[in-house]
């Protein structure tokens, strides 16, 4: 009876760790089963990486408020708020600026001046085509077309749109206090408040990973006030895949300007 006794209590242990196997066995499967698809493996650390990048791509982002890429029109004013520049000062110093804040009413009031605004320093269309013509274009818009200044705006910063223009070729003006180049002025917008203001404000996170930037467009602004606007695309498209330049070239702002002289 003895040994029957532990015969018996031998296969009950022995059933009670197959259940527990089982039941291991199916937690695993279980948690294992959305690693495998079409009967491949995919690693944790895979799936981690994935995990990241999807909350990178998302829980992360930041949406465009519809008022900051909703242009203003013609006849709208400009946005009231200051540029932060570096400017050249007088020094044996190796890099001879120092910051100087510009309100963008000195810019325009009273002035009737060519702006036109790029998605980036560096970037193909921007380097190759858009301000290269206009810096080609200055001196006919400047002397002959009755504008004031033309100015070249990026979400960028000070040190990258000097760099960028160093870059093109552009001649730099070295008088103490000049901010920038002898033709083409570039404005740097580094925190967007131009862009938001003008509502052409776009952001490029998943397409290019640019984050927020400018839409391209040109316009005339004049005593403050936009005169024409030329914006690419139709309006301002977020994520876009396309960078349209077809309106904001300098070829078609000559144009405009002869046609109102």
């Amino acid at each position: 009876m003895i040994r029957t006794a532990l015969r018996n209590s031998a296969r009950s242990l022995t059933g009670m760790r197959t259940i527990v196997q089982t039941s291991k066995s199916s937690t695993s499967t279980k948690l294992l089963a959305p690693l495998v698809a079409s009967n491949n493996i995919v690693s944790l650390s895979t799936l981690q990486q994935q995990q990241q990048q999807h909350r990178s791509l998302s829980s992360y982002r930041i949406t465009v408020p519809t008022e900051h890429c909703t242009p203003i029109k013609e006849g709208d004013a400009v946005p009231e708020m200051e540029f932060v520049t570096r400017v050249r000062i007088e020094s044996d110093d190796e890099n001879p600026f120092d910051w100087k804040i510009v309100p963008s009413s000195t810019l325009f009031k009273g002035k009737r001046v060519v702006l036109f605004a790029l998605p980036g320093a560096f970037t193909p269309t921007c380097s190759s085509t858009h301000l290269p013509g206009y810096e080609a274009a200055y001196s006919e818009i400047v002397n002959k077309l009755d504008v004031d200044e033309v100015y070249c705006l990026s979400v960028n910063d000070a040190f990258v749109m000097r760099s960028w223009g160093l870059n093109l070729g552009l001649t730099e003006d070295k008088t103490p206090g000049a901010n920038g180049f002898e033709k083409v002025k570039l404005l740097p917008d580094g925190a967007a408040e131009f862009t938001r203001g003008m509502g052409m404000s776009t952001m490029w996170d998943v397409e290019r990973g640019f984050g927020e930037r400018s839409w391209r467009y040109s316009c005339v602004v004049h005593d403050g006030k936009v005169e024409k606007m030329f914006i690419e695309g139709g309006g301002v498209i977020q994520n876009s895949q396309a960078d349209p330049f077809e309106c904001s070239d300098a070829g078609t702002m000559v144009e405009y300007l002869k046609s109102v002289m």
